[in-house]
């Protein structure tokens, strides 16, 4: 007797077996919306820009985190679909993104 809750994670014909799961755990919006957050954990108190939310693949994720690390003079990288920018200038960031055409909410605090 199968439980609802119940899933298969080992089978002796094919070994370990995968979830699928179509969600994606980056917490990532898929409404077109580009999301700048702010971020000091685990960075002794250095602020972070996370910039979420782009429906772009990995080579132009890249292009685009260098084009706003080069405009903003500062260093960063791109992690799981998310730019990372060390800085706290939000609304700069914000107006550099609307320049090129996305749609921008500042989240958080």
């Amino acid at each position: 007797m199968m439980k609802k809750n119940s899933r298969l994670v080992y089978s002796t014909e094919t070994g370990r077996v995968k979830e699928n799961d179509n969600q994606d755990n980056s917490s990532s919006y898929t409404d077109g919306i580009i999301r700048i957050h702010r971020e000091t954990k685990g960075r002794k108190g250095n602020g972070v820009s996370l910039v979420k939310g782009f429906d772009l693949d990995e080579k132009s994720l890249k292009t685009l985190a260098k084009t706003l690390k080069q405009k903003m003079g500062v260093g960063g990288s791109v992690k799981d679909g998310v730019i990372e920018v060390q800085t706290d200038q939000r609304d700069k960031l914000k107006t550099l993104l609307e320049t090129m055409g996305h749609s921008v909410k500042l989240a958080g605090s």
